[in-house]
């Protein structure tokens, strides 16, 4: 099941994933995947500085307007998508284009709150190939006409264990898909482009787009 969940996914996304991004088709929003900035030592995690890094360069090349930053927010000392959210500014990408979803507890979650909450049918996946590789195949199997564009990779001696878990988590993509299993949490939508929201604990703040 392990290898052969593995490779019905992978040979499924290749067409709809890109490294390079000259190739990469314009989307109007780019779907950034939530990971901790720190690993369990301290020190810098470099899947999230990849990450960081590749959604910035598909901004300030025009291949996206927008970025819905997902990850989970699910106790109170953590919060992936404010920390990557910290870093796209340090970037000096512009508070207006950053748009948060806490609610992307796993890639399943994410993928479909940025068509169902932020009203995005077509968009572009930032992840590590391997990554995007599941997230394509979730969201093409719900309808969604999405691509994805690889962050650079990380080797297999830094996280092994990452890669490992990977196998099992292709797994229960087809247990998902089977169950038809939903989002934990859904809720208003939030349409890109029209109206900026922030959720800061008990405080919502709303701000005009440019747009």
């Amino acid at each position: 099941m392990l290898l052969l969940s593995n490779n019905i996914i992978k040979s499924f996304s290749n067409e709809f994933i890109y490294d390079s991004i000259d190739k990469l088709p314009y989307n109007k929003a780019g779907l950034l995947l939530g990971t901790s900035k720190y690993t369990i030592d301290g020190k810098i995690n470099l899947f999230f500085k990849y990450r960081i890094e590749a959604a910035t360069n598909l901004y300030r090349l025009g291949k996206i307007d927008y970025i819905i930053v997902s990850g989970d927010n699910s106790i109170i000392y953590y919060n992936e998508p404010w920390m990557m959210r910290t870093e796209l500014l340090k970037m000096g990408i512009p508070d207006t284009a950053i748009y948060l979803d806490y609610a992307g507890f796993r890639t399943l979650d994410a993928v479909i709150r940025a068509n169902k909450i932020f009203c995005q049918k077509k968009y572009t996946i930032i992840s590590q190939n391997f990554h995007n590789e599941r997230a394509i195949f979730i969201s093409r199997k719900k309808g969604l006409e999405t691509v994805a564009y690889n962050a650079q990779s990380v080797s297999s001696n830094y996280a092994l264990k990452t890669y490992i878990r990977e196998y099992f988590a292709r797994v229960k993509v087809f247990i998902d898909l089977l169950f038809e299993t939903e989002p934990k949490f859904l809720g208003e939508k939030i349409p890109i482009g029209i109206v900026k929201q922030f959720h800061m604990k008990d405080t919502t703040i709303e701000k005009d787009t440019i747009n």
